[in-house]
This record gives C-alpha cells, sequence and structure tokens, in this order.
C-alpha cells in the first residue's frame, strides 16, 4: 500500500546546493557530471593504437594504388575507367535482381574510378589544360567510348557457353 504526506512550506527544508565547478550558462538541459576521472582504462588505449597503426596501412595501401595508377598511360587509364563502369553497373544488375554480391565492391569500385580520373586530371593540370577544356575533352571522350561487355559478364558468358559444351558432349 502507497501512502502520501503532504508537509506544510514552513516544514520543508532542503539541504544546500553544493558549489559546482560547472560555469552558469543560458543551458537549460540536464547536465550529468562525470564523478569518475576521464581516463580510459589501459584496454581501451590499446584498442586506439592498433586503429592508428591500421589507418597507416591503408594508406600505405592507397600510396601504393596511387603511385600504380601514375605508373599507366592516359589511355591505359582511360581504358580501366571505361572497364570499372562497366562493373559497376554489373553490379547494380546483380542488386536490382537480388543475386548474391559484395556491398563493399560499389565503393571500392567508385574509389578506384574517381583516384583513376584524379590522375588524369593531375596530368591534363600539368599540360596546362583549364577546367574548360578538360570538360569539353571529357565529353569528347565520352562520346568515343565503344561500348563493350566488362570483363566480369565475358567471364560470366565463358562460363556458360563450357556448361553448354559440357551438356552437349554428355
Amino acid at each position: 500500500m502507497l501512502s502520501l504526506s503532504i508537509a506544510s512550506p514552513a516544514t520543508v527544508t532542503f539541504p544546500p546546493k553544493p558549489k559546482s565547478s560547472i560555469p552558469k550558462t543560458s543551458f537549460t538541459g540536464v547536465r550529468i557530471q562525470h564523478l569518475c576521472p576521464q581516463r580510459l582504462p589501459p584496454q581501451m588505449t590499446s584498442f586506439r593504437q592498433s586503429s592508428a597503426s591500421s589507418s597507416v596501412v591503408m594508406m600505405a595501401k592507397r600510396e601504393e594504388e596511387m603511385n600504380e595508377i601514375r605508373a599507366k598511360t592516359t589511355e591505359e587509364i582511360n581504358d580501366e575507367v571505361v572497364e570499372l563502369k562497366g562493373e559497376l553497373f554489373m553490379l547494380r544488375l546483380q542488386k536490382s535482381v537480388r543475386n548474391e554480391f559484395k556491398s563493399s565492391d560499389f565503393r571500392r569500385m567508385r574509389k578506384r574510378i574517381a583516384r583513376m580520373l584524379t590522375v588524369k586530371r593531375e596530368r591534363e593540370i600539368e599540360e596546362g589544360i583549364n577546367k574548360r577544356l578538360s570538360r569539353k575533352l571529357d565529353r569528347q571522350w565520352k562520346k568515343s567510348i565503344i561500348v563493350k561487355p566488362p570483363p566480369s559478364l565475358k567471364k560470366l558468358r565463358e562460363q556458360e557457353a563450357a556448361e553448354e559444351a559440357e551438356k552437349s558432349a554428355a
């Protein structure tokens, strides 16, 4: 059973408010004070050190990839951009028909395409090609692209042809 008693305002006393180290502001929300020190336990600090070293490794891989891209000629870069865009299209098709695919491939391919186009633009800047002319040349290049199936589609067709040959031979 619950009991409730009401006291008169004269009999109610409240303890004095402790002095707070937080400066007064116009903030009217809820404040949460941390009573324990804000130091991380040793397990957390070792985790942060390992993630820092992994980010260094990732950056090294990116630099290695950029050096690999810079070693290619502009024509090779253009060809690989076309192939990667075809692969990206094939991934979208696989996603739309709900086939199995790695969702991380979308981001990886987009990043690789962006890196290649960045190197291509760096070379144009070195040659003194301004932004307007670069866009014009890019439009001409896109119009000149001959659509060809991406390598993954070629492999798929070869596998299907091999399966049909096995069925007809059997």
